[in-house]
């Protein structure tokens, strides 16, 4: 075996009969940096020089080639060989060359492998252009060399999605050539070169095939369909994905050198975009919120096999299926054996709707409710390695439960609840264990939503800490950890946006002007429509209503939302949403009796009344050590408010801006409006300091 360079090898060993083998190993996922690419570059001249018959490309570690190097991006080394120069290299070699996939092929390392002529993988591999997710294409000839081995269609699918795909579909689609044994990789990619050489097939080369992409030239209608196909419809706002469309038509209508230029100039495009800065800022910060500063690496985690849960309500039983799709057997504890069946045939109907949509068997349904144990007693929680309380938001009752989870629960036990807004250190005190307490504050609905706030008591132990989050890991949640205080990060935040929006009805806006601005900025629906979802009448009783504000009027008029036909807005039978005439009436009946004048609101005014509040409270949030960076605040309502990732978080947003001129835009608030709009003190400290959100390094939470 010869040494390329300290990340790569090559191999022209006999018992090999003739191929060689270069193997790249660059931990942690063999990344393309400038090493990597170095080193195969010199590898593929040198096995493309020497008597082998074939070449094989594989991986060591758990990975094949897992994307580019992103700390790159935009200043790649002049004197390392490029990915260009490697791909060349590879499609033209005169001899075989077989790409050996195993753990993933994604990204630039997919495009990699698209230069051999040639791809075999195991069963367990996946592959994917994921670049989407970046704000970016496949900017290394995917996207014109995709379309040419899968189809216009699959291709489409393929990149704007963005999944890892299984190799077994790979095959399917034609992507890969053959399944390797699991177990024998290398083995069986060397037996393939020796039979390609020994059949004398043909060298295939991607980049001369026009059979998959010919058929659709001049098909305006297969773009035009998928633009306005459902899948089309989550690409609102942002860039990338309309940018692969006219990539993938490229790929069909022009030669493949004029289909490589189209590439790059797009790709050129979206890299200097905000909303891929943006989103891989988002990159960045979902690998952050793991890292702890007084939570060492080392820190031992408690069993988490079993778990309880108090409540099969929406909340309970949707945090119940986390755990169950993960294989942890739940334990679901309700009061009433009604309550009980009706939130387990809730739980049932989700998977049975789950396997309708193809996302597993039918079989699946009932493997997965026989990991549910109901219980109608806390008692059945005795032995469970971790119990989650979500019942309705009450100290008394909460601290009722924990008192009783205290004497039943065996010692060592995590003791979470799903509060989004009581005191985990006063849940605490009914207990003789606070460090076992902690807080695990699921989003609803709870069985789809990423965002978990964990909450951290002033003496939950380190070991429960750094439990919770690696349970939130295993579970697929985004786990950010944030202090005690009310509201805790996200729902803190939320209230000020809030209050905000019903203050713009008490000046005259219109609760669907207040909804579109929102939309348009890149939510899924502003705060009026999604009251009507949830019901406006929730908190609310005839009995104590005084009719004082818009809300309470409503509900007076038997105007409850959605659920009735009547809330904000007027619904039809599909439940589509049109402005209200009565609405409208007691809108400007309000704003007469506060004496405001009838106006235009604009959108961008909207959206300043209702993110700079979300900013303002950020900033106090970071003060107080609520939040150990910034960036977590952004994953919050990324993950659990639907805030749009092209734009990066309420945070980075306000850093877009600049800190003076969000400094600017409070005082001259504050001076309309009153000292709600008071700049908090560390954004006057930092826009004084020319500094950002950013620039706060990571601090431990203050308890």
């Amino acid at each position: 075996m010869t040494t390329v360079n300290d990340v790569t090898d090559l191999s022209l060993d006999a018992a090999d009969g003739g191929v060689a083998v270069i193997t790249l190993d660059s931990p942690p996922v063999n990344a393309l940096s400038a090493n990597v690419r170095t080193g195969l570059f010199e590898a593929f001249g040198q096995a493309i020089e020497s008597d082998a018959i074939a070449i094989v490309l594989i991986c060591a570690g758990r990975t094949f080639i897992a994307g580019a190097d992103i700390t790159e991006f935009g200043g790649a080394s002049a004197e390392a060989a490029s990915l260009t120069d490697v791909q060349n290299l590879m499609e033209s070699s005169p001899k075989p060359v077989v790409a050996a996939i195993h753990g993933t092929a994604l990204g630039g390392g997919l495009e990699v492998a698209l230069c051999a002529h040639y791809r075999i993988a195991v069963p367990s591999a996946k592959c994917g252009l994921p670049e989407v997710h970046l704000g970016l294409l496949p900017g290394a000839g995917g996207t014109q060399r995709l379309p040419r081995i899968v189809g216009a269609q699959k291709a489409l699918e393929f990149m704007t999605a963005g999944t890892h795909v299984a190799a077994a579909d790979c095959l399917e689609m034609g992507l890969i050539d053959e399944l390797a044994t699991e177990d024998n990789l290398r083995a069986d990619a060397v037996g393939l070169a020796q039979r390609l050489v020994a059949e004398g097939r043909p060298l295939k080369k991607i980049s001369d095939n026009d059979d998959m992409v010919a058929p659709d030239r001049g098909n305006t209608e297969l773009f035009a369909n998928f633009r306005a196909s459902k899948a089309a419809r989550k690409f609102r706002g942002f860039l990338a994905p309309e940018a692969i469309i006219k990539c993938v038509e490229a790929a069909v209508e022009l030669p493949f050198a004029e289909g490589i230029k189209r590439e790059g100039q797009l790709f050129g495009e979206v890299l200097v975009s905000a909303e891929s800065a943006a989103q891989r800022y988002v990159f960045f910060s979902e690998r952050q919120v793991w890292k702890i500063p007084d939570v060492p690496r080392d820190t031992a985690t408690l069993p988490v096999d079993s778990v309880g849960v108090i409540g099969a309500g929406t909340m309970g039983g949707g945090i119940a299926m986390n755990f169950v799709n993960a294989g942890i057997p739940v334990t679901i504890v309700e009061t009433s054996q009604e309550a009980l069946d009706r939130g387990l045939a809730v739980v049932r109907g989700n998977y049975e709707r789950s396997s309708r949509n193809g996302r597993f068997p039918i079989e699946e349904v009932d493997v997965r409710m026989a990991r549910i144990t109901p219980a109608l007693s806390l008692d059945g929680l005795a032995d469970v390695d971790m119990v989650i309380e979500a019942v309705f938001e009450n100290m008394d009752l909460k601290k009722e439960i924990f008192a009783t989870l205290d004497a039943t629960c065996k010692p060592g036990a995590v003791l979470a609840s799903n509060t989004s807004a009581l005191n985990i250190d006063e849940i605490a005190t009914a207990t003789t264990r606070p460090e076992s307490v902690i807080g695990m504050h699921f989003f609803s609905p709870a069985n789809v939503m990423r965002c978990l706030e964990v909450v951290r008591g002033r003496e939950t132990s380190l070991e429960v800490i750094n439990t919770a989050m690696k349970t939130a890991k295993k579970i697929g949640k985004l786990g950010s950890l944030v202090g005690v205080c009310p509201g805790f990060v996200g729902n803190r935040m939320l209230f000020q946006r809030s209050a905000q929006a019903q203050a713009l009805l008490d000046e005259g806006a219109m609760p669907w002007e207040v909804d579109q601005a929102l939309y348009d900025f890149g939510f899924a629906m502003g705060p009026f429509q999604m009251s009507d979802l949830a019901g406006l009448d929730i908190g609310w009783s005839a009995e104590t209503s005084t009719g004082s504000t818009i809300r309470e009027r409503l509900c007076e008029l038997d105007r409850r939302g959605q659920k009735n036909g009547a809330g904000y807005y007027d619904y039809d039978e599909n439940r589509t949403p049109t402005p209200s005439p009565i609405t409208e009436g007691l809108v400007k009946e309000f704003a007469e009796k506060a004496g405001k004048p009838a106006r235009t609101f604009t959108s961008d005014e909207i959206i300043e009344r209702l993110v700079l509040p979300m900013v303002n409270e950020g900033a106090r949030i970071l003060a107080e050590k609520k939040a150990m960076r910034s960036s977590d605040i952004d994953m919050i309502w990324i993950t659990g408010y639907n805030w749009p990732a092209y734009r990066g978080g309420p945070m980075y947003y306000a850093d877009t801006m600049g800190l003076d001129v969000v400094l600017a835009r409070l005082r001259a608030l504050q001076a309309e409006y009153g000292d709600v709009w008071a700049p908090a003190p560390l954004i006057e400290q930092l826009a004084a300091d020319g500094q950002t959100f950013a620039s706060i390094p990571a601090t431990p939470l203050a308890t």
